[in-house]
């Protein structure tokens, strides 16, 4: 069994074979699937996917967006957050996609006073976060360490180095793997992904984005997951099988699923 751990099935790249592309999943061993939100005008499609029973949900407001985030969303996530706390509908099982993309400098003071806000509100409901973190590895490090989250999260779509990802690790972190790891290039990461321990790791696809080696331009899906699974067992010099258990542990354990 495998938990695709990062999959955007809200978007709308799906809106035409959703319910097919769950079935390709379900076909190759993909049991369960968590849809983090990114935009507050995302939220009601991601809960929607939350009402399914193979589908866990978060949500967050994703620092690529930020021209699109306006006031008043961070009051709306405490709210939503607080609402599905206490009630029988979709459960929110982290904070997220949150986080830092140092890709955008213009932006990049105001992503991490938005990104600061979100930290204090998974504190405050001691959640888990998924965290985006793109060109700012040791400067993420050091402020997760500096709040000290009860809950720990998901450095998603880890792309660092075996030192970065240990630091995340020490902070009761772990990282996401995906297409990247497939990549012929991508030595760091390979050295990484070899180095990590057992419970350090979850298996993701990011759906309908990071495309696999030889899929560059299309789009991407949560059954490819399953040859993400096998790169990161080859590194890693494991069987397919144990990668896939220690994921799925882990994955559970992080999101309480």
């Amino acid at each position: 069994m495998l938990i695709d751990a990062h999959c955007h099935l809200d978007f709308p790249d799906f809106d035409d074979d959703r319910e097919a592309m769950f079935d390709r999943a379900r076909a190759v061993g993909v049991s369960h699937f968590v849809v983090p939100g990114t935009t507050r005008e995302r939220w009601p499609g991601v809960l929607a996917l939350g009402q399914r029973g193979d589908v866990s949900v978060c949500l967050g407001l994703h620092p690529y967006f930020m021209e699109t985030h306006r006031k008043g969303d961070l009051e709306a996530l405490a709210r939503t957050l607080a609402k599905h706390a206490g009630e029988a509908g979709p459960r929110i099982v982290a904070l997220g996609e949150c986080g830092i993309d140092a890709r955008f400098p213009e932006t990049l003071e105001a992503q991490w006073g938005l990104f600061d806000a979100q930290l204090r509100l998974a504190k405050e409901h001691k959640l888990p976060v998924v965290v985006h973190c793109v060109r700012a590895n040791d400067r993420m490090a050091k402020r997760l360490r500096q709040l000290a989250l009860p809950a720990g999260g998901l450095i998603h779509a880890f792309a660092g180095s075996p030192e970065q990802a240990q630091r995340f690790i020490d902070l009761d972190f772990v990282v996401g793997l995906g297409g990247a790891v497939t990549h012929e290039r991508a030595k760091r990461l390979h050295r990484a992904v070899a180095a990590l321990p057992d419970d350090g790791f979850v298996l993701e696809t990011d759906s309908p984005d990071m495309p696999l080696a030889g899929h560059q331009g299309e789009r991407n899906e949560p059954a490819r997951i399953v040859t993400v699974c096998r790169m990161v067992a080859e590194l890693r010099g494991q069987s397919v099988e144990r990668v896939a258990e220690n994921s799925t542990t882990t994955a559970r354990r992080l999101f309480q699923l």
